[in-house]
Formats: structure tokens, sequence, C-alpha cells
């Protein structure tokens, strides 16, 4: 992920994980600069794209204030949330632990003393494996994940351990399925699918989950409320 895309979907993450009522402000543009390694640039390049789908708005003199109308869930219904649960089901690949890196610091909140977990599953529906998931977790908190978690469901694993979950950030991408990808998903290197980069926040703010999925059956529909300020940014009157 480029780092212009790295700070756009963080930055949009950590919207929604403020809790409190009220005008809220982004730090200025050096300090983010500063907290992202990036430059001021970037960092322009992220803001005017939260800008352009009517998350913040980029007042001249004042700040970068962040619109809290901008902050109500749109109805996701897709190739994934449409399937019953007795149609899916998950075969782990690999499970280890790790430092986190750069990225997953700042996701995660954690110093580069700490672990995390990554693990690989596959997931079939209808008995035809259609997804290849990697994904992290901090270990602290979720100590026992194990196989039986992972080839159930993570999010009711995390639900089953008393937390309450608030928002999933998600991403998505046309991609190529590479040779690796293509024997554990049974089709040809080169075919389409959708990289689908995920990240599950609970109530309080903290990150739970990120996760990166290749699919090859993929489809979305949204269903999203009318933005009359998105409409009228896009179209060059404000």
């Amino acid at each position: 992920m480029k780092k212009k895309e790295f700070v756009t979907q963080d930055l949009l993450s950590k919207i929604y994980q403020i809790s409190a009522p009220g005008p809220r402000k982004l730090p200025p543009e050096r300090q983010l600069a500063q907290e992202y390694g990036v430059s001021r640039f970037t960092i322009r390049q992220a803001l005017e794209k939260l800008a352009s789908i009517g998350v913040v708005n980029i007042v001249q003199g004042s700040g970068i204030w962040i619109n809290e109308q901008a902050r109500s869930n749109p109805l996701v219904y897709n190739s994934i949330t449409e399937k019953r649960f007795d149609q899916i089901r998950f075969r782990m690949i690999s499970l280890h632990k790790k430092r986190p890196d750069r990225d997953e610091q700042q996701i995660f909140g954690l110093n580069e003393e700490s672990f995390i977990w990554q693990f690989c599953r596959l997931r079939f529906v209808d008995e035809q494996a259609v997804q290849i998931e990697i994904s992290r977790m901090p270990v602290e908190g979720f100590a026992d994940l194990n196989q039986q978690a992972i080839e159930r469901s993570i999010q009711q694993y995390v639900l089953g351990k008393g937390y309450r979950i608030s928002h999933l950030l998600t991403t998505y991408r046309a991609v190529s399925v590479s040779r690796e990808q293509a024997v554990l998903l049974g089709c040809k290197k080169g075919s389409p699918a959708m990289h689908i980069s995920n990240r599950g926040i609970l109530e309080g703010g903290q990150v739970y989950e990120i996760s990166d999925i290749i699919d090859i059956n993929y489809t979305c529909t949204y269903v999203i409320p009318h933005n009359r300020e998105n409409l009228t940014f896009r179209q060059g009157g404000g």
C-alpha cells in the first residue's frame, strides 16, 4: 500500500475511533507528517482525499475539522455477508507471533517490543475456495487465539471475550492472482480478483484486527445516504 493510501486509511480509522461528541479537529499538517514519517505533500494528498469524500472540512486559517455527519455507517451488501454461515467454512494455513512493523505499531498503538499474531486462512463457500485471508491481531488481549477460533469466526471470538465491536473499515482494489495464491485457490495465475483490506475497531477506539483478503468471486452493493456537501465539493462549489 502506498504511503498516501496508508495515511488516508489510518486517519479515516482514527476519525471513527473518536467517541467524544462535539466539534473535533485533526492535528496540523506538520505534526501529522512527523507522526507518520512522510512529507507534508503526502499528508496534504491524504487530507484532500478525506475532504473529497466529505469526512473533513479544510478551513484556511482554522484547521482540519471533522465532519460529524460523515460518521454514520452505510449499509454494505456483498458476496461475503449475503452467505449463510452454514455455507461457509475456514481452513487455517498458518499461525505465528511476530514483532509489529512500523505501520502495524501505528495501527494498533503498540511499541516495537510488543507482539502480534499473524495468521493465514482459506475461506470456502459451498466447498469452493474463494478467499485467502492474512490477518494480524495484537497478542495483548487475545493471548489465547488458536486454530479453533480462526476456523470459526474472529468476530464471535472477539465478542466472546467481552469486547464490543464498533466499526469495520474496508478498502477495495482490483488485482490479479499470483502463482502462490492460484495454487491455494485452485485457479489460474493472473485471474482477476479483489484485494480487500479490513480494519476492525472496538468501542473506545482500539483496533482489534487488520486483514488483507484476496477474493476471486467478489461482488458488492452499497446503500449510502446522499451527501450534499460531498456533491457540492465534487462540483467545485465548496
